[in-house]
Order: structure tokens, then sequence, then C-alpha cells
């Protein structure tokens, strides 16, 4: 089996293009930031901190043991600095946590010497702090925190959150104003499918590409209405001028030829002729089907009738006489007979000579699934999906049969035009099964 793949609509794929492409450049805007702000920022705040723990270190150094002490103190009161002698016993953390605070810490050290503690935190209490020695009496500065960075990473995490939300909401809006006109184009396409040629779309648009799209589909609307209008005429032309010379060939056979049986074979040979056109004029018949409840149950009485004749065929019907469909009565019972007469003539038993058919119907749903099974021989299961091309014979024993090919390719067009589906199996023991899915009537 060939692999499944994942289809996406194409908005979806726009979007999902768009967003990824302004992501990226939020991503590579942030890292750019980082590089050309964060960075040099972080320099220029340990250099500050440095010269900071410069100027404490000199002033320490020109005090004497009192002054010293007090010095300390005066320190201490500021609110955005700490001075304090270090302990053995402190407890501390390092600094280094992340790339900033490492380049902090590098920086610090590069100026302060080899030896300069910087930690995060000493007994407990949160901050930068360096530790230096002077005259062998160790000291911690602590240094304020706004110092060390030029943002807080809470405010870049919302920044961006919010880049990437606008970026969402841009993405959808662009991939929905990209799409709108081909999603109008698909939807002119598919009534146009369902023989609606008066279809059209908007030649004003500002995008010069869609509007020259729009202006080709219009005028291939336009010439398909003429040839279909063309076509009907045609059609109708042809079956006036054929059934006029078969009605003479008629009446002189019946008046001038004696023998009966030559008689009866042209007059066989007539209205096999009539047949042929008649299923050429179904098959040809316009796409368009008014739709209306109709009881399943009266058309298949109603079409079983004609076929009379229990030494070629005899049908059994169970469906329920409260089963309603969405269909055209007239449509139906063209299905129908189709149905029955490719059963008579392909679906024969070899023991009885006799077509046996069944007619059943199952509810699924909003559907009513109609079939119509014979009991004959089924068909090769190769070319069960080329049955209802037009002109196409399965086997040697279709290819011998009378007929213009066209049975089932009609029941297919008719059904899709009232809305259904049509689908050829064979039976598991034997005959070839036809299911009808229709709406289901309110």
């Amino acid at each position: 089996m060939a692999p499944k793949h994942v289809a996406l609509s194409l908005f979806w794929r726009t979007f999902f293009l768009i967003a990824l492409l302004l992501a990226s450049g939020v991503i590579a805007w942030t890292q750019t930031f980082r590089a050309l702000e964060f960075e040099p920022r972080a320099t220029q705040a340990a250099q500050q901190i440095a010269s900071l723990v410069k100027i404490a270190r000199a002033a320490l150094l020109a005090s004497d043991g009192i002054n010293r002490v007090a010095l300390v103190k005066g320190i201490s009161s500021q609110e955005s600095l700490k001075l304090k002698p270090r302990e053995p016993s402190d407890k501390w953390e390092p600094y280094e946590g992340d790339r900033i605070s490492r380049l902090i810490a590098e920086q610090l050290r590069a100026q302060l010497g080899a030896d300069t503690l910087v930690a995060s935190s000493v007994n407990g209490t949160s901050g930068l702090w360096i530790g230096f020695s002077i005259e062998k009496d160790p000291y911690w500065l602590q240094a304020d925190l706004v110092r060390e960075g030029p943002m807080s990473w809470n405010t870049i995490t919302l920044w961006v959150s919010i880049a990437f939300l606008a970026t969402v909401l841009g993405s959808a809006a662009i991939a929905r104003l990209i799409n709108q006109p081909l999603k109008e184009l698909s939807f002119a396409a598919s009534r146009i499918r369902e023989g609606e040629f008066d279809s059209r779309l908007d030649e004003n648009t500002l995008t010069s590409e869609i509007r020259q799209v729009n202006m080709g589909f219009n005028r291939m609307a336009r010439e398909l209405a003429k040839v279909e209008q063309d076509r009907a005429v045609m059609l109708a032309g042809i079956s006036h001028d054929l059934r006029t010379p078969l009605a003479r060939l008629r009446l002189e056979a019946e008046m001038s030829v004696h023998d009966e049986e030559a008689k009866q074979n042209m007059a066989m040979d007539i209205d096999q002729l009539d047949a042929i056109i008649d299923k050429f004029m179904d098959y040809a018949r316009p796409g368009e089907s008014k739709l209306s409840p109709v009881h399943l149950s009266s058309v298949v009485d109603r079409e079983m009738a004609a076929f009379r004749d229990t030494r070629q065929i005899r049908i059994t019907s169970r469906v329920a006489i409260d089963t309603k469909v969405m269909a055209d009565d007239t449509e139906l019972g063209r299905v129908l007979q189709n149905l029955f007469e490719n059963a008579r003539r392909y679906g024969r038993s070899t023991d009885t000579g006799v077509a046996r058919v069944l007619v059943s119907y199952a509810r699924t749903g909003p559907w009513v699934i109609l079939t119509v099974r014979d009991f004959g021989q089924g068909a090769d299961p190769r070319k069960l999906a080329q049955l209802t091309t037009p002109f196409f014979r399965g086997d040697a024993a279709r290819t011998a049969a009378t007929g213009a090919g066209l049975g089932l390719a009609i029941v297919d067009k008719a059904v899709q035009r009232m809305g259904g589906t049509f689908e050829l199996i064979n039976a598991p023991d034997g005959g070839l099964m036809a299911h009808i899915r229709m709406k289901k009537a309110p």
C-alpha cells in the first residue's frame, strides 16, 4: 500500500509557512539583540562594579584601623552598596549561572585579580557580592543588582511572548486574505461541476494575478454554457432526425415484407436502434436534478412492473413502504430500470436461465443505501471500476450482448446528479451487487 500523506488545506499551509518565517525572524531578532545589546552592557556593568570595588579598596588602604571601621559603616549605610568584613564561616553561592553572569564574573576577575570571589548570595542574602582582600583583611562588597544587566529575563519573556502572539494572529490574517480569492474560485468551480454555468467571479479585484484568473474562469464558464446549450440542441436534433426514418422503416417493414420472421427481425433491429438512441439521450441529459422527498418502495414497485416476463427475470423487493429519500422521481426510476435491465441481460443463472434480483435497503445515519443484487456470475474484480465507463464491456458475455454499453454509466451519472454515490461489488456467494447511497428525506 502507498503511504498515506497528511493533507493540509492551502490556508493552513500558508499559515504555517508565514508563521514559521515570522517566528524565525523573532528568534533571530532576539539573538541579535542579545549579541549587540546584552553582552556590551554586561561588560559595561562589570566595569562599573569593578570601579566601585577599586574605589572602596583605595579608600580602605588610605585609612587607618579606626577610620577603616567608620568607612565600612559609612559605605554600608548606602542603599546601593554594602561593605562588610568577610568571615571564614560565611556561606556563599557562585554567581556563574548563565552566559551573561559568566561574562560579568570573568570581567570582574580580569580587572580585580584572579583571586576575586563573585557570589550570587552570602549567608542567604541575594545580590552580586564581590570578595577581595586588603592587607590580608578580606571583605565583601554587595553591588546593586540593577547595575549588572540592561533588562530582566521576565521582561524579555513578556515581549517575546507578545511578539509570538502577534506573529500567530498576523499569519492567520495574512493567510486568510491570500486564500479568500482561491476559496471563492474553488466554490465557483464546484458549482460549475454541478452544472451551474452562470457562476461568475469578481473581475475588479485589486490583485492583478487574481483578476486575470477570475477573467479566465468567467470566459471558461461562458464557453461551457454555450457548449452545453449547443450539445442539447444538437442531441435533440439528432434524436428527431433519427427517429423519423426509423418510424418510416417500421411502417414499410410492416407493409412490404411478407416473411414474418424477416419482419420480426427488422422490427427487433429498429427497436434496438431506438433503444440505443434513448440511452444516448439519457447519458447526455443536463446535469441538473430537482430533488424532493420520494417514496422509495413506490418507485421500485413501479419499475418492477415493467419486467413481467418471469421467464427472463424475477425481482423481489424488501424495501419498507415508509422509506423516503431525496431524489428526482424520474431519474431514480431510470436508475432502477437500467439496473434491472443490466441484471436481465448479464445476471441470469446458468442453471435456470432466469435472472433473480433482490432489492433491499439499509439506513445509516442521514443516508439510505439501496442495494440491487443479481445471482449471476458477477464481474471480473479487476474490471469492476471500469463498468461505469461509457461503452466499456467487462467480458466476453457482455460483449456478446446487444446495447450501447451505457446502462451503468447512466446509473452512475444520474446518482451523482441526485447527490448520491454508486458502487458495484461482487457478492461473496456470487452475483453482482449495486449500492446506491442517497440522502434520507426528512
